[in-house]
């Protein structure tokens, strides 16, 4: 009817093709061959016959109640992304994953995002692996009934994870172990990207600016290294690692349900053994530069353990112990030397929980957590494995 009042309005001359197309919303060329086709058939030529015609690619019904079926049954809560993993790989489906959002949504398994906010720049990646690294800690029930930090270390250029795992709660010496690994199997880095936490930095002021001249545990071991720390002053700062823990979030849960795990220990060892892995095969992306920045670690007489701890000064007491942490530290008996009473002695805690006393670069004993003596023996046994 809009039609025909504006074909009149157009034979009439009151109104020129050009406009009467423009207020139909549609070409010239179309406004032509539509009068063409109404002058030829009346009504039924503006008839659109592609509206009863059937695509030639459309999915069957029954495919579509079959990948339905498969996400009410087994992965109801499951994202739509992490769905369309299992749907495809694991259950050989061969649709697209915007066949499988749009089906999604219309049958009210899931809800349209909104609509994003307004464009920003993203800080560029590195170009090459080794450049920067990221590490960052998330709490989450990752096992039903039970709050874990997961600490990660992943590489700005790739975003492939070289190391993740789960601890009571986040802080120096679960930075000093995902440093540890990293440097270990990959070597050193040229900075480390890190949130404004207690143990990266010392703040002043709170949500201040850093007090770069007066470094924490471990920028002090950063600082012995070589790599550069960088601050984040905002969660979008570290938008990277912040995206990261939310694919997290919303999978590991899940994968860990499925695998029966309960267990942190056992969890950790799944993660290193079985889920980087994959995460890194289905997540990581190739860096711009196919060169590594990584330096490789030459242990030239100094132990990584003993940068990458806590180290604090303590002074001998007169029956030859060293007090820390509520535990005494009895001092064995040395061959160069009778005693150590009122020495300046430096103790180092390592991520494990054990300690050792140093009295300058020499090594006097090691300790397990609880105080105890490591003998030489059993210290010969630990260096050797």
């Amino acid at each position: 009817m809009r039609f025909e009042e504006l074909y009149v309005s157009w034979t009439e001359r009151r109104l020129t093709q050009a406009e009467a197309a423009r207020i139909l919303g549609v070409t010239d060329r179309s406004f032509r061959r539509q009068c063409r086709a109404y002058e030829k058939e009346g009504r039924a030529g503006l008839y659109d016959a592609r509206l009863e015609r059937v695509a030639h690619n459309a999915a069957p019904v029954d495919e579509v109640m079959e990948m339905l079926a498969l996400f009410d049954t087994r992965y109801p809560d499951f994202t739509t992304a992490h769905f369309f993993d299992k749907y495809r790989y694991e259950h050989g489906g061969q649709r697209c994953y915007t066949w499988v959002k749009t089906k999604l949504q219309e049958h009210g398994r899931r809800k349209k995002a909104k609509k994003r906010g307004a464009h920003r720049c993203k800080r560029e990646r590195a170009p090459m692996q080794g450049m920067m690294l990221h590490q960052d800690g998330s709490t989450h029930e990752w096992v039903e009934g039970q709050i874990w930090d997961l600490i990660v270390t992943m590489d700005d250029a790739s975003n492939e994870i070289y190391s993740g795992f789960f601890v009571e709660e986040e802080g120096t010496n679960s930075s000093f172990r995902g440093l540890y690994e990293v440097i270990s199997e990959h070597g050193l880095c040229c900075s480390l990207y890190t949130d404004r936490g207690s143990h990266y930095w010392t703040t002043p002021k709170v949500g201040g600016k850093v007090d770069k001249d007066n470094p924490t545990q471990f920028g002090r071991a950063m600082g012995q290294l070589g790599i550069e720390m960088i601050p984040a002053y905002s969660p979008e700062a570290r938008g990277r690692s912040e995206r990261m823990f939310g694919t997290l979030q919303g999978r590991l849960p899940k994968e860990l349900a499925l695998a029966n795990i309960t267990d942190k220990s056992v969890a950790n060892k799944w993660l290193k053994e079985v889920y980087w892995p994959r995460h890194n095969a289905r997540f990581a992306v190739k860096p711009a530069d196919a060169e590594s920045a990584f330096v490789p670690w030459l242990n030239s007489g100094m132990n990584l353990h003993d940068i990458l701890c806590i180290q604090e000064q303590r002074t001998v007491a007169k029956d030859n112990t060293v007090s820390y942490q509520g535990k005494i530290l009895q001092i064995p008996k040395q061959k160069d030397r009778c005693h150590y009473i009122k020495a300046k002695v430096r103790v180092h805690e390592y991520y494990d929980g054990t300690l050792a006393i140093f009295y300058g670069p020499r090594l006097l004993a090691r300790y397990y957590a609880d105080g105890k003596l490591v003998s030489t023996s059993e210290r010969k046994e630990l260096a050797a494995a």
